[in-house]
């Protein structure tokens, strides 16, 4: 039976955690049918199946750190698989009238309810299938404690829990109560939880089909004073510590984590740093972005005053292509990249990432916006491939959406500035007209530069962050560049 080896997703992964099983065993599927949901230093990755047959063995468990060309599943013919798999021996008779015999492909036999499969539920249309097994009394607990084992996917009980009392009435009783049911979840909710350290199974159910949505863990997380990861168990454990008064919890850093940790800390130490800011009224921009959005052409798009900055970098960059280069220690020498991928970096339940537009500076506005659109909204589903993240030009941090001014952000390894964007406040502000100074409420924001001293001086820094703010406050003077 063929074995899927975990692949390099990325040019040099060599590690990555299974996220979530999106097959179970005794599922058929078909080549290129998705198994499993992985996570790498970089992003989310769902592995597609090289291989097509009847699902034998899930090798590694959800949450476990396993090393490229480890197997992780075991794929064989449907054909030999029910073979292999039927526990009546060969010369013993057909079970009998007084022998128990429960196809647990069928809903009704179950607990499913009424027309609902309990295996692949809210799956695509199309999706791995179970194929129907018949077992008999004699192997019952030994065949639901192996499915026990591998129920990882949306399934409810797999049998009734009053006719399990007759066969293997310890057992029965363990596996059908309701607690020990999979919580319904997407990976970026259940990765949610895990950071806030909240048990699913103690979240209300407010999506669709009863599942677990971002809100309900959010709620569930407002509701106690303890964050961090804990060991999964019983919901009375995690009350019982809360109650011992728990004062520190450890959380192994992997993933997006250790992959943002490891890259900054090079950054850091080995280009030094200049942060420069500039206090910019942004009242015409605001004013701008009220037009856009009235604009049939860009009504499908999300417009804001970020998209007015990520054009100003664009074209800012013309007069300084410095900041659109990066440092070649071992070459030395300075390449100078002549189109711009522009990355934003985004916040998301499992750490920083900075995705990027590639030839952002080829776009026009409504494109750019889209673009921007689609970047962001992939992010925040933690859906980012390690792809949309590599080969990043420049960077725009946006920490005015959390109501911060301005910071000194790390410039990205493999680039040579960062700018970060902060919050657009009303405030008073000093207006010169008619000659006359005065002073009125504007929309007000600060930008802070970092770039990489080794190669851009004080000067070119200075021109560039003096550009894009010149944009900001005279959107119109963009048609100079």
């Amino acid at each position: 039976m063929p074995e899927y080896l975990l692949p390099d997703v990325g040019e040099g992964l060599t590690e990555a955690e299974i996220v979530t099983w999106k097959v179970k065993v005794g599922d058929v599927i078909a080549i290129n049918d998705i198994v499993v949901e992985i996570e790498t230093a970089k992003s989310l990755v769902e592995l597609p199946s090289p291989y097509a047959g009847e699902v034998t063995a899930l090798l590694v468990p959800e949450g476990e750190m396993v090393a490229v060309g480890t197997p992780i599943i075991r794929i064989g013919e449907p054909a030999l698989a029910d073979a292999a798999e039927d526990p009546t021996p060969p010369d013993a008779p057909p079970p009998g009238p007084g022998d128990m015999v429960i196809d647990l492909s069928n809903p009704a036999a179950s607990g499913g309810g009424e027309g609902e499969s309990l295996v692949g539920r809210n799956k695509a249309d199309r999706g791995p299938i179970r194929r129907a097994r018949k077992v008999a009394s004699g192997s019952l607990a030994t065949h639901i404690q192996t499915q026990a084992s591998f129920e990882t996917g949306l399934a409810s009980p797999l049998v009734e829990a009053a006719e399990l009392e007759d066969a293997v009435p310890a057992r029965a009783a363990e596996v059908a109560q309701p607690a020990d049911v999979r919580v319904l979840a997407k990976p970026p909710v259940r990765k949610l939880a895990k950071d806030l350290g909240v048990d699913l199974a103690t979240c209300a159910t407010s999506g669709p089909n009863g599942t677990v949505t971002r809100a309900d863990v959010e709620d569930a997380a407002a509701g106690t004073t303890y964050r961090g990861a804990v060991d999964p168990g019983p919901s009375s454990v995690m009350s019982t510590s809360l109650a011992a008064g728990v004062r520190e919890t450890r959380e192994p850093v992997k993933g997006v984590r250790k992959m943002m940790a490891g890259a900054m800390t090079q950054s850091a130490f080995t280009a030094p740093h200049v942060t420069e800011w500039v206090t910019v009224d942004a009242t015409a921009t605001v004013e701008l972005v009220a037009r856009l959005k009235q604009r049939r052409e860009l009504r499908e798009v999300r417009i804001n005053p970020l998209l007015v900055l990520a054009k100003a970098v664009l074209l800012a960059v013309r007069r300084t292509p410095e900041v659109n280069s990066f440092w070649d220690e071992a070459a030395q020498e300075v390449v100078l990249k002549h189109y711009v991928n522009l990355g934003i970096a985004a916040a998301t339940p499992r750490g920083l990432v900075v995705p990027n537009v590639k030839d952002a500076d080829r776009l026009s506005l409504p494109e750019l916006a889209g673009a921007l659109g689609d970047l962001t909204a992939t992010a925040r589903d933690g859906r980012t491939q390690p792809a949309d993240m590599a080969g990043g030009t420049f960077t725009i941090t946006n920490v005015g959406v959390f109501g911060v001014d301005a910071g000194t952000p790390i410039i990205n390894p493999g680039e040579s500035a960062i700018l970060c964007f902060g919050a657009i406040r009303k405030q008073p502000w000093v207006v010169t007209r008619d000659g006359v100074d005065e002073i009125a409420v504007r929309h007000v924001t600060t930008l802070a530069l970092s770039f990489d001293h080794r190669h851009i001086d004080g000067e070119k820094g200075s021109r560039f962050l003096a550009d894009v703010a010149g944009i900001l406050e005279d959107p119109a003077s963009a048609l100079l560049f």
